[in-house]
């Protein structure tokens, strides 16, 4: 630790200390959660900065004292990928963050990020008893975050252990979320992993689905290195399906393939006016903008600017797609969504990160047209009012149309984020292999292995759009199975 830190953790664990001797655990329960310094939005709507700046030494402590050492701690059943929460937090209150961060190290491969993207209000935060008493979680995503950072900036760098190479060779198809978990299990049991990447930048979803000023490209960068320490080796620009085919691949001497190559292929409205010029995917605008640098002055790489710009959807792509527009300099930001706020995908956070930046939430509207100019770009919408029904099948309300409410509303670009469905280039390129009606790849949900003995799958391609933990989970859970198939034979 530099001296600093010390002073903070030593200054939390006094501070941890008096509070345990003079208070009782009810008492404790009434401590105040910790709150995440960020940027201040008139400024970071001007940068591509991280919002969120993270959690001092002394903060995290305070926070991890928070814990209340449950007997049956259920915050675990909450996370997809298994970590030890509680033996992460009392390192962190110990102030033995390396510790902490070789707890999360031990089950998940990507700490940093989990702990910057996942839905923890809706996982293991969800499961902690402090909302059984009427108070707010621990901040299990903060610490996580707090663990993974302090490691990678003043740790050793030191990859989890691994057993002896076995020689055996596993290839994973996209270096997402999925296939960077089943890599990270695969290598810490000794096989032979390579992971191939449709781009040229590994990272899959994470760096060209999320911007910087949520998931920084340094943090994903760092975890991938860490991957390389314990020996995964990364092939870009290497499509599956076109540039090596599953017969390649076993003639290569793979003896296992995982496919996680994700849901890349974006869904429209089909509704009139959509081929217009200034209409694209969300999928199109962020990875224009994050992986090939649109949003940069000295980058070739052309993308729309628009001063009225709207973004159709609710979820955290529309989001982070309403906040990458203001950042590049749209005057006036509209989120259009069929349901009211409550029911919005999208994580609490963003939605209110969202408003500080001067989104305009149009809630309850659905667009029905878009028009266009002379030289076919789009200069206006004509939006629908709703009202919300009665529930459907996902337990929400259903939106309805009010009979002649109809708005028209000017834009000069509108961005589509109204879900994703799977790549379809692993299906279509293996006809033996079993495809649901939506395009997914169809697995036993146990093993993760699908009709073909050799190739397993997880990630979008299974479930059609998921997020970062879930498809990290299905990576885990994939790795097990077809270790113990490989062990097996």
């Amino acid at each position: 630790m530099e001296n600093q830190d010390i002073r903070q953790a030593h200054r939390a664990a006094q501070w941890r200390e008096q509070l345990r001797k003079e208070m009782s655990p009810k008492q404790r329960t009434a401590v105040e959660r910790v709150k995440m310094p960020e940027l201040a939005p008139d400024y970071r709507i001007t940068c591509n900065e991280e919002v969120n700046q993270g959690l001092t030494a002394e903060m995290a402590v305070k926070e991890a004292s928070r814990c209340l050492d449950c007997p049956n701690p259920q915050c675990v059943t909450g996370c997809p990928v298994g970590i030890e929460i509680p033996t992460f937090i009392k390192n962190i209150e110990r102030g033995d963050f390396h510790a902490a961060a070789m707890t999360l190290k031990a089950t998940s491969a990507l700490p940093a990020v989990c702990g910057r993207v996942c839905p923890q209000e809706k996982q293991c935060e969800s499961k902690c008893i402090h909302n059984k008493m009427g108070r707010p979680a621990v901040a299990i995503g903060y610490l996580e975050r707090f663990a993974a950072d302090y490691e990678r900036e003043h740790g050793s760098g030191v990859a989890p252990e691994c057993a002896p190479a076995n020689g055996i060779k596993v290839a994973v198809v996209g270096s997402g979320p999925a296939g960077l978990a089943f890599a990270g299990d695969m290598a810490k049991w000794g096989y032979d992993v390579t992971v191939y990447e449709a781009l040229h930048e590994i990272g899959g979803v994470l760096k060209y689905g999320i911007p910087e000023f949520r998931l920084p490209n340094k943090v994903v960068d760092v975890e991938i290195d860490g991957l390389r320490k314990m020996g995964v080796k990364f092939e870009p620009n290497c499509i599956i399906g076109k540039t090596l085919s599953y017969e390649d691949l076993h003639q290569m001497g793979v003896k296992g393939i995982f496919v996680a190559s994700g849901a890349g292929l974006p869904r429209f409205m089909n509704i009139p006016g959509e081929n217009l010029n200034g209409v694209m995917s969300s999928n199109e605008f962020l990875t224009r903008v994050n992986l090939m640098g649109a949003n940069k002055k000295e980058e070739d790489t052309p993308v729309l600017h628009g001063d009225n710009v709207a973004v159709i959807g609710g979820g955290n792509t529309a989001m982070d797609s309403v906040r990458t527009a203001r950042r590049m300099g749209a005057k006036n930001v509209m989120l259009i969504y069929r349901r009211s706020e409550e029911e919005m995908p999208a994580r609490l956070e963003e939605v209110h990160h969202a408003k500080q930046e001067g989104i305009n939430f149009m809630t309850l509207h659905n667009p029905i047209e878009y028009t266009g100019d002379e030289k076919g770009h789009v200069r206006m919408m004509k939006l629908q009012r709703m009202e919300l029904g009665e529930p459907d099948a996902s337990g929400r309300r259903s939106p309805v149309a009010v009979e002649g409410a109809v708005t028209e509303v000017p834009v000069d670009m509108v961005i589509v984020s109204v879900g994703v469905s799977p790549n379809p280039l692993i299906p279509n390129a293996i006809p033996s292999l079993e495809i649901s009606r939506r395009g997914t790849i169809v697995v036993n949900e146990d093993t993760m292995q699908s009709s073909l003995a050799d190739l397993y799958a997880g990630g979008d391609i299974v479930r059609g759009g998921a997020t970062v933990i879930l498809a990290m989970g299905d990576g885990r859970r994939a790795a097990a199975g077809m270790h113990k198939a490989l062990s097996e034979k």
